[in-house]
Order: structure tokens, then C-alpha cells, then sequence
């Protein structure tokens, strides 16, 4: 959707009646951001609650290291670095910047979800190594000695899709690639191409495998696994005793959504203008809504961990973690007593160096230091000549270049929302915008939104566009206002985001109507937060100088289990409202409105266990909730002192008052039927994405 001169005429027309007479609120404080450790020994997934799709991971020695897709977003490759699998630091990126032909630089074309994605990160004799696929070009290859760089960049013979490479203990170096049915080569010594005398069919189509693969050997063995979509996300596991099989093949990880649906959807992948096509949310639809892309990694103590993405609707892919637990030759994601699900929090890995709690980024830039804040990408490539924190000391200056849209502005700088919810702010300065110059904040993904002034001859207008509708709001600002504030609140639980501005940075007036987030495949990414500036005109313009960045995340602090310890609760059932109650010596499941639920059968103590573990003690003090034999029906019961580990579940924060039990007797989780009547149990193995079934509740706190 272009912006023609004649537009913002029309919309300096419209003030009066776009201009929005009520709704105000105040600025937040952007502080707290969202941490996977808890700072009670546990983490909470996912590990960032930003986008970080195709993570591949390795060890080397006691430091751990990260990479993922970056798609069109420059510099690519992050490089992150860990101690304890939990707590990441961002070393820098392995591709400062990749312009192989004028649509990296949104010259004559985009390369929207068609640059750097699904790296295979490896280590060997002193190098770190990341091959890399590029739509349309082949295989590309990165190497440092010093993984915060500098990177070597070369570009194999052959392009390999979502390959994974393995250097084996006699010197020969293998390759395998594909989806659905994997391909296998050896590579030349000098990693320039594969030996194509060595290319074959690894494991057929027809297999289970997918893509995404993970090559390794282990106790001389060799494990390949996959990610698969089709209908559902899940991940596979291939093992062979020779590299080139043959190979039996078992999924390792199903079905673990964390409770969540999916969301709101884009049909198909390319560009729909005025004729998107949304499909609304499905409850119940795992999609690949559960974990499936990733692989292992094991600690210099012993343990072994999985990590995988998860597709999380608008937000974007999520990196997660999980337990492994090798039976029968397989590494299972998921404890001993249910295996391919993955707790959402959980004690953290046992590793040699304790980790202060850290996150990769930091989010608010004040643009005034000599370089921008590693967090930043830029869209595509930029023009270096064409933006500035030099020429305005303390602001970001972007020239405004021409476009016909936002979508295909250059110099526009991005980074990766971050959910659950975020508030992203900024300050313009006006005084450089020029006719038909456009800037402010925008949402990126399919379809976009944004808010920002506009400037005609007649003046400049604060214009909230939004491509899904189609549609705009504009209001005429006062001729002597010099610097505006726009932000954006993005609910990610909702899919829903709402857009203010400020003249004074205190008060902040609703502008332009809510805007439906959506997950789609055109970007390949979540939505990311852009500062942006471009004319209309069909030429340059003047400038844009953008004073600051902040970031408040309003439940930052829903990484931290809210566990009411020492409080009386109540535990209400999400999938039919009923109470949990004690019931002659058991727990069972009563109607809100039953004369049991206002009594203190229904009311439990929370006791503190350590570690994020909790016990459920009846507030009369006559008991203690434990789980008796394998924890089926009746064998959720009030005894008066229990062994630890019968009495024992893992507080698991489902955010919003919400929490499952997960007992460590049977590493499942308590458990009442729908509209069952019966006996409450400790036998599920996890939420639906709806979170209907019965293992999901809403504590409140009770009076004693």
C-alpha cells in the first residue's frame, strides 16, 4: 500500500474527525525484561521470549554456543554464549552484512524469508564452524577461530537445504541435507563442496524424517534428528551404527505446546495487499505449534539437554529447553515417566561454572554511544551513507530515501519483539522531515502497522496505518510541535496491538484502531519493533532524528514462578470451573456453586519445597496432598506425613494466575476429567493447546 501526495491532503482534511478527543495514558518504565532463570535453581521455557528459529547449539568445553535464522535482517548469524544453558550473552553476529545482488538492498526487489536461515553450528580442531543456507544461491560457510569473531565468509560448490554437518573421529567430514527423504555426502578436506562420488539417498521419503537435521555421533553411535511438520510439529530421531546406515528411526519429542493454540494465521506465503487471508485461531490445533526444530547437547558433567523451537503464532519461533532421557539407546525429550514432553519449568542443568541470570540483548538504546546497540538489525542491507548517530550527538538521524511503502524503505532498523507483552517507545524530532517525508514506529511482519508523522506542504499529520484493513487515522499537529512520542502496546497472548503518541512524552493519546498480529511464512520471522523513514516524493528527503528507545515489558516478571508460598489457594479447573476439593481423605473435582467449595476442603496451603517445588497442605493442618502408587485415579490423597517426593510437585507458571502440578512421583500432572465427577489423579502427561483437559488450573488466594 503506497502513500501518494494526495493522501495526506486528504488526511489533513480528516483531522477533525480522526483525531481522537479522550483516552489517554501514562508512559511505563522500561526496566525489567523477561528471564528464563528464576533465581530459584529452575528456568522457565522458552529461554527467550523473543524470535530464535532453527537453533543449533554446541559445547566446547565449559562454554556453551548458540545460532539461529536470521532471514533479510543484517547483520546475521547471532552468536550467543552460555555456562549453563540458561543464561545467554550475544558475542556478535558471524555475517556483519550479506549484498549479493541489488534485492538485498530492496533495489528492484526484497528478500523478505529468503536470506540466512537453518545453520548447522560446529566445532573442530580450533575452528567454529556455521554453513548456512541462502534461497536462490548455495551453501554458505563461516569460520572463526574466536567465536566473537573475526568471521571468514566463502560459499560452497553446491547448495545443500538444511544440511548438518558432522566431522568424525578418522578425519572425514559428512554432510546430510533434505526433507523428508535425507541425502548423504562426505566433504572435501578444505569444506569447499561435497564429494559428489559420495552423494546417496540416506533414509527415504516415507521415513517420518523431516527437516532441520542434526548430525552426531555419540558412544559410536551416529544420530540424526529431524524436525517434522506434517500435519503436526514433532521431532525424530534416526540411529545407525555407520554414517551411512542403515537407519531406524522413533520420535523423541510430541505434542508439548505448553498449552497454547493456535493463533491467528496468514494463508500461503507470498503477498496478499488487500486480499490477505486470515484464518482465525483454532483452539485446539496443535500445528506446529509444538516443539519440533532442534537438537542435543551434553554438559561437561554428563547430562544432556534438548533444545528445539517451537512456532508460537505472532511472536514468532521460541527456543526452548529440555531434559533428555536416554532408554533404550534413544535420547527422549521429556523426564523417565513421561517421555517426548517437556516440563515448562524446571530445575536447571547441572554444568561446572555457575551463571549469573543474564539475557542475550539489551533492548533501550539512547543512541548515544559510537555504535547502536548489537540488538539492532537492519532491513535488508542499509545505505551507510544514509544514517547517522554522529550528525545529531544523542539521536539516530535516517535519511529519508524514496519508497513507494514502509515495506520497502530502506535504512529501516529492527529487532525482535519480545512477548509475552511489550511496550515499545520512541521520541522524533520533526525538524528535519521534508514534504512527503514519512517516519515513526512500526510493527514488521505480514501485514504491518505503524504510527508516525507525515509531512506535507500544508503541515505534518500523525498518520496510524494499518495494511491488514487497509486503512489510516490522521490528525493535523499544532504548528509548533517540535518532538512527538509514539508507541506501540503489544499484548502477544491476544495478538493484538494498540498505537499512541504523545506530544509532551507524559500523556499519551489511542490513535487509530487495534491491530490484529498474525503468524505468517512470508517473513519467516515474528514481529520486530522498526524505527523507519522514507518519502513518498519519488526522491530524497531530509531526515529523521530519533531521540531514544525503550522497551517495557509489563510482565517481565512472569518468568519468575509466582508461587504463592506460605498462602491459603484455591485451584479452580480451566476446562469446566470446577474445585478441587479433599473428599475422604482424597481429591476430587467439585461444582463452584457445591456448598464443598466454600468450605476450607477447598483450600490449600502452599508450603515451600525449594527449587521452584512446592507441597499442597490442606488448611486445617489435617494433611498433606500426596501421590500414592502410579498416581491413577484415588491416588491423589491427603496423608499425614509423606515421603518428600510423593508430596512434591513442581509449580509449573502458566502466566495469568494459571499453573499446572507436576508430580515428582510420576513426573505427570495432576489431573481431574471435564465434567467426569470423579477422582482427581496425577497420570497426565500435559496440557492441550486449549488447556481444557483438566491438568490446568487457576489458583486465587483464600482466606484461612
Amino acid at each position: 500500500m503506497s502513500f501518494p501526495r494526495f493522501f495526506f491532503i486528504q488526511f489533513v482534511a480528516l483531522a477533525c474527525v480522526a483525531f481522537p478527543t479522550a483516552a489517554t495514558a501514562e508512559m511505563p518504565t522500561a526496566t525489567a525484561t523477561w528471564m528464563a532463570d528464576n533465581g530459584n535453581g529452575t528456568f522457565t521455557n522458552p529461554l527467550f521470549y523473543d524470535e530464535f528459529s532453527d537453533p543449533d547449539l554446541i559445547r566446547v568445553g565449559d562454554d556453551f554456543y548458540l545460532t539461529g535464522t536470521t532471514m533479510h535482517t543484517m547483520p546475521g548469524l547471532p552468536v550467543l554464549h552460555s555456562r549453563d544453558l540458561v543464561n545467554w550473552k550475544l558475542l556478535g553476529y558471524a555475517c556483519e552484512r550479506l549484498d549479493l545482488e541489488p534485492k538485498f538492498h530492496l533495489d528492484g526487489g526484497e528478500i523478505y524469508g529468503q536470506g540466512i536461515w537453518a545453520p548447522s553450528f560446529r566445532y573442530h580442531d580450533g575452528t567454529f564452524h556455521i554453513f548456512t543456507n541462502i534461497n536462490g544461491r548455495k551453501t554458505q560457510h563461516f569460520s572463526a577461530t574466536n567465536p566473537a569473531g573475526p568471521w571468514k565468509h566463502t560459499e560452497l560448490g553446491s547448495s545443500l537445504h538444511d544440511l548438518s554437518v558432522l566431522f568424525d573421529d578418522d578425519g572425514k567430514v559428512y554432510v546430510v541435507w533434505g526433507y523428508n527423504g535425507l541425502q548423504f555426502a562426505e566433504l572435501k578436506s578444505d569444506l569447499s563442496d561435497i564429494k559428489h562420488e559420495t552423494q546417496r539417498t540416506l533414509i527415504p521419503p516415507g521415513s517420518g524424517m523431516g527437516e532441520g537435521s542434526h548430525f552426531y555421533k555419540i558412544n559410536g553411535h551416529y544420530f540424526i534428528i529431524s524436525a517434522n511438520y506434517d500435519p503436526v510439529g514433532y521431532m525424530v530421531c534416526a540411529r545407525s551404527d555407520r554414517p551411512e546406515g542403515p537407519y531406524e528411526v522413533t520420535t523423541i519429542s510430541a505434542r508439548e505446546t505448553f498449552g497454547t493454540s493456535t493463533g491467528w494465521r496468514l494463508q500461503g506465503m507470498g503477498r496478499g495487499g488487500p486480499d490477505f487471508h486470515v484464518l482465525p485461531p483454532v483452539p485446539n490445533e496443535m500445528g506446529a505449534m509444538s516443539m519440533h526444530q532442534g537438537g542435543i547437547v551434553q554438559t561437561a558433567l554428563g547430562e544432556w539437554w534438548g533444545f528445539s523451537m517451537m512456532d508460537h503464532n505472532s511472536i514468532g519461533r521460541l527456543t526452548c529447553l529440555s531434559p533428555v532421557t536416554w532408554k533404550d539407546g534413544w535420547p527422549f525429550f521429556g523426564l523417565p515417566g513421561n517421555l517426548q514432553r517437556t516440563p515448562r519449568t524446571w530445575i536447571k542443568p547441572k554444568t561446572a561454572t555457575p551463571s549469573e541470570r543474564s539475557t542475550p540483548y539489551r533492548r533501550d538504546d539512547d543512541f548515544s554511544g559510537p555504535a547502536l546497540n548489537p540488538v539492532w538489525q537492519w532491513n535488508h542491507a542499509p545505505d551507510d551513507t544514509k544514517w547517522s548517530l554522529a550528525a545529531h550527538p544523542g539521536f539516530l538521524r535516517l535519511q529519508t530515501l524514496p519508497a513507494k511503502n514502509f515495506w520497502m524503505a530502506r535504512n529501516t532498523l529492527t529487532q525482535r519483539a519480545v512477548g509475552p507483552e511489550s511496550v515499545p517507545m520512541t521520541a522524533l524530532d520533526l525538524s528535519g522531515l521534508r514534504p512527503g517525508d514519512v517516519s515513526g514506529l512500526a510493527l514488521l511482519s505480514q501485514p504491518y502497522a505503524w504510527i508516525g508523522a507525515a509531512r506535507t506542504e500544508a503541515g505534518v499529520t500523525i498518520t496510524q496505518f494499518d495494511e491488514l484493513s487497509g486503512q489510516s487515522a490522521s490528525a493535523a499537529l499544532p504548528a509548533n510541535i517540535a518532538r512527538v512520542w509514539f508507541r506501540a502496546t503489544c499484548d502477544f497472548l491476544k495478538e493484538e496491538a494498540t498505537f499512541d503518541y504523545s506530544i509532551d512524552g507524559e500523556k499519551f493519546i489511542s490513535f487509530g484502531r487495534p491491530f490484529r498480529m498474525i503468524f505468517q511464512l512470508k517473513t519467516f520471522q515474528g514481529v520486530r519493533y522498526c524505527l523507519f523513514a522514507y518519502n513518498t516524493n519519488g526522491a530524497a528527503g531530509g531526515f529523521a532524528d530519533f531521540d531514544h528507545f525503550t522497551v517495557a515489558e509489563p510482565q517481565a516478571n512472569g518468568a519468575v514462578p509466582r508461587i504463592p508460598i506460605g498462602k491459603v489457594i484455591t485451584l479452580t479447573s480451566l476446562a469446566d470451573g470446577t474445585r478441587l476439593v479433599v473428599w475422604n481423605g482424597m481429591l476430587r473435582p467439585v461444582s463452584s456453586t457445591s456448598p464443598q467449595a466454600a468450605t476450607g476442603a477447598a483450600r490449600f496451603r502452599v508450603l515451600d519445597r525449594g527449587q521452584g517445588r512446592i507441597a499442597l497442605q490442606a488448611a486445617d493442618g489435617s494433611g498433606i496432598v500426596a501421590v500414592t502408587g502410579a498416581g491413577g485415579l484415588g491416588d491423589v490423597r491427603l496423608l499425614k506425613s509423606p515421603a518428600e517426593t510423593a508430596s512434591s510437585f513442581q509449580w509449573e507458571d502458566m502466566l495469568g494466575d494459571e499453573t499446572m502440578l507436576l508430580s515428582l512421583a510420576t513426573d505427570r500432572y495432576v489431573y481431574t476429567e471435564p465434567h467426569g465427577g470423579g477422582l482427581a489423579s496425577a497420570d497426565s502427561p500435559g496440557a492441550r493447546p486449549d488447556r481444557n483437559e483438566g491438568s490446568c488450573f487457576r489458583w486465587a488466594e483464600a482466606s484461612e
